[in-house]
Order: structure tokens, then sequence, then C-alpha cells
């Protein structure tokens, strides 16, 4: 494995992503910013509280926070649901971050127990959030990453939005990507988030920051989700580096989502064409999708090292074995548009002959 990962990194161009990400990624940021800028100092500053401030517009919120980190955002997020309602259970999906990435933080480091709605290989359903017991909180992710980047129809999630508000549960926005979901829903950003009492966006994934999120809702939520951020520890003294770049890579990629989306299509339909490829969703509904091979990592992954030699066409870094396939992760960026039609074309010629 680790030699598809050198020949995915040593190729000439690549399928997923907005290229490498190196030191250079946060410079090309700051070419613009005068050394006289002032810098952030513990939340506060001509740099962080415009940025904010910008966001929680962006987001039709009252308030944004800006943290080093979404995994901190959102366990501060589901901690001040549970004490504004008095109620210690929340839940959301088996994949969900937090279960899966966080090493049981918000169970370890809250008063906190969690419930999983609906099974591992599909989204939520209004009727299972209607199964649940007296809940805090429901989370919800658009697109859920771990199960290909599929979503509920906008309607199921003004119907899920009705439903917590009467029962008077707060609902969480994990939208990560949830930028790169706007042209999929042919809505905006402050539609989508208006369905929901407190939001979190990421940074570094679509936008492709060198870090950062956003944890935007109503005023005081964000008072309370300051406070926390120093108990966390995420009051550093500046964050002015990741703030400048996220700044800079939103404003560059935000009105691009629509034709990552237009290519994410046209790729999973080229790759849904060969004989024992797929992918999960077979139509993408944003940047991402999983790309599935028939066979084990351990024969697949010498083949697609061989092309990705011989073709200098990234097509995956890793692959994951599931039930008789494997799988790895596509997201559409800046370096699939920056490929020749030649090159991609050489690429799935040889993607043919070598998985037919």
């Amino acid at each position: 494995m680790n030699r598809l990962r050198t020949t995915f990194q040593q190729a000439t161009g690549q399928i997923s992503g907005h290229g490498k990400r190196n030191i250079g990624v946060l410079k090309t940021a700051l070419e613009d910013v005068t050394d006289e800028t002032a810098s952030d100092q513990y939340g506060t500053g001509s740099i962080i509280q415009p940025f904010e401030q910008k966001f929680a517009d962006v987001l039709g919120m009252e308030d944004a926070v800006f943290f080093p980190s979404g995994t901190m955002a959102q366990q501060i997020a589901l901690r001040i649901w549970s004490d504004e309602t008095d109620n210690r259970t929340v839940a959301y999906h088996p994949l969900c971050h937090l279960e899966i990435h966080e090493q049981d933080g918000l169970k370890e480091l809250h008063p906190i127990k969690t419930i999983l709605v609906g099974e591992a290989d599909r989204v939520m359903t209004l009727d299972e959030i209607k199964a649940l017991p007296d809940i805090a909180c429901l989370l919800l992710e658009l697109p859920q990453r771990e199960i290909g980047g599929v979503a509920p129809a906008f309607s199921e999630l003004e119907a899920i939005s009705r439903y917590c508000r009467e029962r008077d549960i707060r609902l969480h926005l994990d939208g990560a990507r949830l930028f790169e979901m706007l042209p999929y829903y042919e809505k905006t950003a402050v539609e989508i988030a208006g369905l929901f009492d407190s939001v979190y966006i990421s940074f570094y994934k679509g936008l492709g920051g060198i870090a950062g999120a956003i944890l935007a809702g109503p005023a005081t939520f964000c008072q309370t989700a300051r406070i926390w951020k120093r108990r966390y520890g995420g009051d550093l003294i500046s964050l002015y580096p990741y703030i400048l770049s996220a700044d800079y890579y939103y404003e560059l990629r935000k009105d691009r989502m629509g034709q990552y989306y237009e290519d994410a299509k046209q790729l999973a339909e080229r790759f849904n064409a060969l004989p024992g490829i797929h992918t999960t969703p077979k139509v993408p509904v944003s940047n991402m999708f999983h790309l599935h091979f028939s066979g084990q990592a351990a024969d697949v992954s010498p083949k697609l090292e061989k092309i990705q030699e011989e073709t200098g066409l990234g097509f995956a870094g890793y692959l994951v074995d599931k039930d008789g396939y494997c799988s790895t992760e596509i997201s559409v960026g800046d370096a699939y548009a920056q490929l020749d039609a030649q090159t991609v074309d050489a690429g799935f010629e040889r993607l043919r002959q070598v998985f037919s």
C-alpha cells in the first residue's frame, strides 16, 4: 500500500483533490498579505472578528466562531445544546465522525450519552428519527462521507427540521462539505443552514485551506462556544495562518463548486462504464464519491500502481478492503480541471485493459 501511495503522489496529475498538499498552500495564501498586517490575539483582532462575522452572514446565522479543528467545534456544539436543554443524550449516524474518528472524545470528555440512528450503509430516515427517545440534539452530516457522499432529498431535510423544532430538539449540521452540496440542492448556504440550529463548516476539505473550521449559530450559543474553545485550548495566541488561508481559498473556490460537481458526475459515469469498477453513489450528489474495484486491495493495488506509473495519472493513493471488493475516495477539485484530455483518456483506457 505504501507503493500505491508513492505512485499516486509522484503522478504528474491526479484525479482527486486540488493538487499536492505542501507548504506552498500556505505561502500562496499569504502572497498578497503585507508584513504590517496585525495578528489576531486570543480570539480578538482585525483578522479574526470580521472573518467570523463574514461567515455568520454567509450562513445566515447571528454569530460564528473560528476553531482550529472541526473535532473541537462539534464536540462543543453538542455539549452546549445538551446543557441548554438539560438533556444528556444526543443522536447521530453510526458512521458519524464523532463516533468513528475521535477516540470517543465526546463521551470521554463530557457527560453525554449517544444514540446511533439508522443503518450504517444508508442515510437515516425521518421515521427512524421519530422513533428516538427524548434527545437534546440530532446531528446530520451533509453529505455522508463514509457511505460515498450521499445525502437525503432537500424535502426530507425540511421535514426533519420541522419535526425537530416541533419537539424542541436542537438540529446540528456537520457541514464539513456544505459548499460542495449547494449545486445539487440548488440552494444557497443560508437556505440550507436555515434548517439547522447550529452549523459547522471545514476550510480544508473541498475548499483546500490548511486547517480550521467555523461553528455558527445563535449569539448566546456562540458566546458559550468561545468559553468552551478556551477550555479546550483552542484559543491559541494567534490563528492567522489558518484564517488567512481559509479566507483565501474560500474566495478562490466557492464559485467552482458547480464545476467540481459536474466533473464528478462525468467521472463517475466513465468509471461505471468500466468492467470490474463501480461507484457509490452511481450518480454523485456532490464533488465526491467512493470508487470500488472488484477484488481485494492486495490484488488490485499492484495493477493501479502500474497504471499510475505508466500513464502519470493518479487514481488512488490507498485502498480499503470491503466484502469482495476494495474502495477509495474521490473528491474532485482543481487537480482534475488541470488534466489534459489525452492523459485522462489514456488512463481510462489502461483501466479498461487491466480490469477487463
